[in-house]
């Protein structure tokens, strides 16, 4: 859990809901995806369903600040997003820049820390500039981290991971022989953060595209078939539930103690 204090009604609501503190992920990771989709079925441009989505977004934050999540990772823009329409794109960087402009306050009051994982080459200065203000603004809160995925890719990264250890070899900065998990995690974009618990998908995709192909390795995935713009507090409970619900052994047999397993797990270095 997070340095987030979780209230008494938020406890009481957890009880009613059937779910237990001890019993939540630390770490979601949620695939945003639907929101051409929604827009298609009202016979509106999906910059309609792009700009919606944003109410989803602030509701996610909201409820898992309340219920104590360590972290939450959006998955905003991937590299293979560049292909869409020039005026698509244009307006999702305008959103982009909006809302850590406009929820800048917001999430200082709420004691929650934004970073962003992804190349910066390539995404407009403007929208850096503001990314980087709030990043700044948010580094000392102790509550919740906020993680915007930003022209982000899992092979990118990968393959960014392994340019940067092959530099530090070739400079005599680190021994090849050396090179295990715990070293390849630590250059990855992601580095000092919690692998996701959670991995929630909405529009009832079933594939991850490129999206944290390391850090996933022990998540739990839950499917929603609710479109993005759609996503509320209950459709998060319902994935929590479905969490809950589960047996993560982390390669044990049927029987471990589970909660053994995940301390153990998220004491691990790469955790």
């Amino acid at each position: 859990m997070s340095n987030t204090t979780i209230l008494s009604e938020d406890l009481a609501r957890l009880e009613s809901l059937g779910l237990s503190p001890d019993r939540l992920p630390r770490h979601v990771a949620i695939i945003m995806d639907g929101n051409g989709r929604w827009a298609r079925l009202r016979g509106a441009p999906r910059i309609v369903g792009h700009r919606r989505g944003i109410e989803s977004v602030r509701a996610t934050v909201e409820e898992c600040r309340r219920l104590g999540m360590e972290q939450l990772t959006l998955y905003c823009l991937s590299v293979e997003n560049w292909k869409r329409p020039p005026r698509e794109l244009g307006f999702l960087m305008k959103l982009l820049r909006h809302f850590v402009v406009i929820e800048r306050d917001e999430l200082k009051e709420q004691d929650i820390r934004l970073t962003m994982i992804g190349r910066r080459s390539g995404l407009p200065d403007r929208v850096l500039g503001e990314i980087d203000r709030t990043i700044a603004e948010t580094r000392d809160n102790r509550g919740m981290t906020l993680c915007l995925a930003v022209n982000y890719g899992g092979r990118t990264e990968i393959a960014d991971a392994a340019r940067r250890i092959a530099e530090a070899a070739r400079l005599g900065a680190i021994d090849p022989s050396s090179i295990d998990e715990e070293c390849f995690s630590s250059y990855l974009y992601t580095a000092g953060s919690p692998e996701p618990d959670l991995l929630i998908r909405t529009a009832g995709e079933l594939r991850v595209s490129n999206f944290l192909l390391w850090q996933i390795s022990y998540a739990e995935f839950y499917v929603t078939d609710v479109l993005w713009p759609d996503f509320r507090a209950r459709n998060l409970h319902d994935a929590f539930l479905a969490y809950a619900a589960r047996d993560r052994k982390f390669g044990g047999l049927p029987g471990t103690d589970s909660s053994a397993a995940i301390e153990a797990h998220r004491a691990s270095p790469r955790g």
